[in-house]
């Protein structure tokens, strides 16, 4: 599956810009992790881009990713794919077993964490965000009641990294999407089809 076709199905089974904005964001923070990993940056990408693409028509589990990954293969997607986008919801009980999948899980709660705090800043921009802030409104119970803490620390355990260098990574991936993700302050996001 390539990148177009990727973009059509989340535009196909996803009408809310925010959730559209979240797979754009994952998708950047994903091709970040495969660079420095060395990794296939296209595929590693369109995993997440389409990580929740069901969600916004099956949002229950084991709805969502299960009969998703039905559309996905249907559609001609790697099962390494696949079980990747599987594994980032625990309850399946697919196991994060590849690089990509525990990729894919270290991204996805951190991306949308970091969506949280950007808009919470007086600029609503990703570019005002620090490592320090972020850390911080983690601590914050209160803050973005529905990410998983547990689950955002499992991630960086999963991959093996320092929590500071991923933080930053996934700060760095979405200001470089940050027009087309709502992210740079400047109004309006134009989510879109061009590559992250």
């Amino acid at each position: 599956m390539n990148r177009d076709e990727a973009w059509a199905l989340l535009c196909e089974y996803t009408q809310s810009e925010s959730l559209r904005r979240h797979g754009l964001g994952v998708e950047a923070v994903m091709r970040a992790l495969a660079r420095k990993h060395g990794e296939d940056e296209a595929l590693w990408g369109v995993t997440g881009l389409l990580h929740d693409f069901d969600y916004e028509r099956w949002p229950d589990p084991p709805d969502h990713p299960v009969r998703g990954s039905e559309v996905l293969r249907a559609r001609g997607a790697g099962e390494a794919m696949v079980r990747a986008i599987l594994g980032h919801a625990s309850y399946t009980g697919v196991p994060r077993d590849t690089l990509l999948a525990r990729a894919l899980f270290a991204a996805d709660e951190l991306t949308g964490f970091v969506f949280a705090v950007a808009l919470v800043r007086p600029g609503r921009s990703v570019h005002d965000v620090e490592v320090g802030s972020v850390k911080k409104k983690l601590k914050d119970k209160a803050f973005a009641r529905t990410v998983n803490r547990e689950e955002v620390a499992q991630g960086m355990r999963e991959l093996a990294v320092e929590p500071d260098a991923h933080i930053a990574l996934v700060i760095e991936a979405l200001k470089g999407v940050a027009d087309r993700v709502g992210l740079s302050g400047t109004g309006a996001a134009a989510p879109g089809g061009g590559e992250g």
